[in-house]
């Protein structure tokens, strides 16, 4: 992989994005450009923009690096990633976007009347984006350190840098063009290697040895349910892994911040429709890369299996050629950890700024601030703790971070959404109670994790993939509870119901 080539595809990629971000910067003045883009997002524009921002690290590099590891049991990452919009466009989509408010604890004291509520959804917003926020730095560190032997930490700072610039600039409105043409640029990186590795492979001109790696040693990678890659009892993974990604996604504040952009709930749904075609087509790709791993690069299987995408096209076009689709490849890593890491940093920055700093603000200065300012002031705060928290963890696979931050989502903000969309008699107390219960637990088993796991049985399954049990913990929870404590549920539980669940064609006062 040739370094200067390389080096020139991140380089355009940080000047595109540094360019449209600062386009973005001429037409946003308001709060709710910074916040929400003014609610004014179209379904294709904010389809583009939301697949860009989800398609991270864990999706670029990580997947394919797991399942060239551990085998087809990994291959449900990429359809829980995808189901996870299904369940997000059946069960909230479109009443989130008709509550009006502008961040997950916005949601939260509308729907509960309470300040307690808020402030533990804002505590979740920060430690479920700051553990979302780990995998996109180290990714960025390793794609630098794999195209220049540079360490780590140079990758992760110049990401941080690059975020905070946009986001401080332009705030949602400037994000979205930017992660609108991330996620293009994300898909032709990442399939034109394939296409032209699988042109040569037709023409006969190179040898593929595809199947060579799917029989003989290997052949139970290649198998369901499988100890590959020294899984403990796969059964219970594979499903505690799919409830994680499918119920985790409507959990995740950079996602579910984006619905509120969209102009009303129908465009809101429309939305989610289109996402799931662009990711659909997007995670055809990461396997193949797997597959091909086995036979051009078995020695990654051992070592730096997520870097298996970024080495894999000189690996097999050694020249010229495998330079310049390493480059294409390397700019399109750049460019998922850039679009990912700035939908976070927009999310836990709304949050920070909302929570703690403008009250603050407001006292220091007598209310002589802009608004804008205190959320520039947020989002530099939103990403320097997730840097210097990167400088001290432990190095998890890219895929594995992201899946324990949707076990965490899926575990607090799934059934505060899920029940307090559609169940009536949840209780103010029955929803504090379910989050602190669900975010206690899976945050433990995330920490183990990052920390030192336990080497093996149950105790490791149980870590590792904790969602099969925290989350069923949390929806009960929050079920008892509401039950014993009838006299907590909000006074205002009929009017929040008929505004998240009525049309807005229909004339309903929203005050």
């Amino acid at each position: 992989m040739s370094s200067a080539m390389s080096l020139t595809g991140i380089g355009l990629v940080i000047v595109a994005t540094i360019g449209i971000g600062l386009f973005g910067l001429r037409i946003s003045r308001t709060t709710s450009d910074f916040y929400v883009a003014s609610r004014a997002i179209t379904p294709r524009w904010n389809a583009s923009a939301i697949s860009g921002e989800y398609l991270s690290a864990a999706s670029f590099l990580g997947v394919a690096g797991l399942v060239l590891v551990n085998g087809a049991d990994m291959l449900w990452f990429s359809v829980g990633y995808t189901v996870g919009y299904l369940m997000l466009l059946v069960l909230v989509a479109a009443p989130l976007r008709r509550s009006g408010a502008y961040t997950l604890p916005d949601f939260a004291e509308t729907r509960f009347e309470s300040a307690i509520v808020r402030r533990i959804c804002s505590g979740l917003v920060v430690g479920i984006g700051t553990l979302y926020l780990l995998p996109q730095l180290r990714g960025a560190g390793l794609t630098v350190q794999t195209v220049t032997g540079a360490p780590p930490d140079v990758g992760a700072a110049v990401v941080a840098i690059i975020v905070v610039i946009n986001v401080a600039a332009g705030g949602m409105r400037s994000i979205t063009f930017v992660q609108a043409f991330q996620y293009w640029l994300k898909l032709t990186a990442l399939a034109t290697p394939i296409f032209i590795i699988l042109i040569a492979w037709r023409s006969g001109d190179h040898p593929v040895g595809v199947l060579q790696s799917l029989h003989g040693a290997a052949a139970e990678w290649a198998e369901p349910l499988s100890t590959a890659g020294g899984r403990d009892h796969p059964l219970y993974a594979t499903y505690s892994l799919l409830l994680a990604l499918c119920f985790g996604t409507m959990g995740l504040p950079h996602v579910l911040v984006r619905f509120y952009t969209n102009p009303d709930g129908r465009a809101a749904r429309r939305t989610t429709v289109v996402v799931l075609a662009l990711l659909s087509l997007f995670y055809l790709f990461p396997p193949v890369y797997a597959i091909l791993g086995r036979s051009f690069a078995p020695d990654l299987v051992a070592g730096a299996a997520d870097t298996v995408v970024l080495e894999l096209p000189s690996r097999i076009f050694p020249g010229t050629a495998g330079d310049l689709l390493g480059a294409l490849v390397a700019a399109g890593a750049f460019a998922a950890f850039l679009s990912t890491s700035s939908g976070l940093t927009v999310a836990i920055a709304g949050v920070i700024d909302q929570d703690l700093l403008r009250t603050r603000l407001t006292r220091l200065t007598g209310g002589d601030y802009l608004a804008v300012n205190s959320f520039r002031i947020a989002a530099l705060l939103a990403m320097s703790v997730p840097y210097v928290a990167f400088r001290v963890t432990g190095a998890l696979s890219l895929a594995d971070t992201v899946g324990l931050a949707f076990a965490v989502a899926a575990s607090t903000f799934c059934p505060m959404l899920v029940l307090g969309i559609w169940w009536r008699r949840m209780s103010t107390t029955g929803a504090a109670a379910g989050l602190i219960v669900g975010g206690v637990a899976a945050s433990a088993a995330a920490l183990v994790n990052v920390f030192g796991a336990p080497a093996d049985g149950w105790a490791r399954a149980l870590v590792v993939q904790p969602a099969a049990w925290t989350m069923p913990l949390a929806f009960i929870t929050v079920i008892v509870v509401s039950k014993l404590t009838p006299n907590t549920i909000p006074a205002g539980t009929a009017r929040s119901m008929v505004r998240l669940h009525t049309p807005e064609a229909v004339d309903v006062d929203r005050g």
